[in-house]
């Protein structure tokens, strides 16, 4: 690379004066259309807005469908930091928080206890 300023670049250091008298920003490509005509538009398409309509009158609430019981949240300082997410059938999961809640473990300590229990299982039958 040339150290050298020559050769009609200019230099970051030097005090040449620019002038930028002729600069002019452009002039936009194309002007944006009314909101009104945006609006018909919008309309014939079938746009769906994303502004929150206006509130309607309140209709009396059917009563909900039969939501699944909440559980109770399990949050314990246990040292366990790493996150397994596996898919598992419905009643397998209702099977693990209930063996969970009815010995009073968290789940990572009953996941540590039945893998223990699998490797004892897999031992014997070598």
């Amino acid at each position: 690379m040339s150290s050298q300023t020559g050769g009609g670049r200019a230099s970051i250091f030097g005090d040449d004066d620019f002038d930028l008298s002729d600069f002019q920003p452009r002039p936009p490509a194309h002007k944006a259309a009314p909101p009104e005509e945006v609006r018909a538009i919008s309309e014939r398409a079938s746009f769906r807005s994303r502004e929150p309509k206006p509130a309607a009158p309140a209709a009396p609430a059917a009563p909900p469908a039969e939501a699944p019981a909440r559980r109770a949240q399990r949050r314990h300082r246990t040292g366990r930091n790493a996150q397994l997410n596996i898919k598992v059938r419905p009643e397998t999961l209702n099977a693990f928080h209930a063996l969970v809640d009815r010995h009073g473990w968290v789940q990572g300590e009953a996941f540590e206890r039945a893998i223990a229990a699998l490797e004892r299982e897999l031992a014997g039958r070598a």
